[in-house]
């Protein structure tokens, strides 16, 4: 799948997101990943290759667009609209849309009915959007920025609305996100995007498989010339302490760095976020630009 809109955003893009889970897209600023939600829910049309839903291309195909729901970093074109307005407006375009579980939602986030959107801060606009796409009840539902603007409490609220859905309906969840902690925690599959491509789709037990994280001390100073026999991502050494991080199998990793013969070799478990940095940085990004 291609898409271009004045020059190649998105080239060679392809995914795999299984049925019922929760796949989170990774990726730098302008990496392509609200344009891919995009293209997922038929806003845009790939200039080549395609975008299915059930087997069925996605773009100007009326029936499959009610399949999918898009909540967006964007609320401007709705923010004439209270609340009460945005679900009669959905309304019209998915006939699944439930009004009892509108209301059950509406219970529990508690915003006001009477009042424009435009008078909503970031946060509230998102809980809006959450709860009109949850009511559509649709078997595919996208976020952009998923968790952008809530307060801690209101995050767990919405991240149980999503895990209530998926566990009733198999409710498949694609999203994006700062926040890498919220992703580590939700995702089932994680994908990164760089430079308009993938470089890796994998499920995230398997991304945090790939990659090994050793803290280590030395009689002497180790450099990268000492660990050619792996795949380094990063040598770093502070003081007595050596953190060595490398990609590939944990036991041939320690088993290379033990011939230099170590004071000890402790391995530290990673997280997404320093998968994230650390897969950016070999691909030339500077991490103090990275997203937060």
């Amino acid at each position: 799948m291609c898409f271009e809109r004045g020059e190649n955003v998105l080239s060679g893009i392809s995914i795999s997101v299984p049925e019922g889970s929760a796949y989170g897209l990774l990726g730098s600023n302008g990496a392509g990943k609200s344009t891919l939600l995009r293209l997922m829910t038929g806003i845009y049309k790939p200039a080549s290759g395609s975008v299915k839903v059930d087997g069925e291309e996605v773009y100007d195909n009326a029936k499959i667009k009610e399949r999918v729901f898009l909540v967006s970093d964007e609320t401007v074109q709705l923010n004439g609209m209270t609340l009460r307005q945005m679900r009669d407006y959905y309304k019209t375009f998915y006939g699944s849309f439930s009004d009892e579980l509108f209301d059950k939602l509406l219970g529990t986030v508690k915003l006001p009915t009477n009042k424009k959107l435009m008078t909503f801060s970031k946060g509230m606009k998102r809980q809006a959007a959450v709860i009109c796409g949850l009511s559509c009840k649709t078997p595919y539902l996208l976020l952009d920025e998923a968790f952008d603007g809530l307060d801690p409490t209101m995050r767990s609220i919405v991240k149980q609305m999503l895990i209530d859905a998926m566990l009733d309906r198999k409710l498949t969840v694609i999203f994006s996100s700062h926040n890498m902690a919220e992703m580590d925690e939700f995702c089932d599959r994680v994908g990164l995007l760089h430079g308009g491509k993938v470089v890796f789709d994998r499920e995230l037990d398997s991304v945090k498989g790939s990659i090994v994280k050793l803290q280590t001390s030395f009689d002497r100073e180790i450099t990268k010339a000492d660990l050619t026999g792996i795949d380094l991502l990063s040598l770093e050494t502070s003081g007595s302490v050596t953190r060595i991080i490398a990609r590939g199998n944990s036991e041939e990793i320690v088993r290379a760095v033990g011939k230099l013969s170590p004071k000890f070799i402790d391995e530290i478990p990673l997280n997404l976020e320093e998968i994230f940095i650390y897969e950016m940085e070999v691909l030339g990004y500077d991490s103090s630009c990275l997203e937060n």
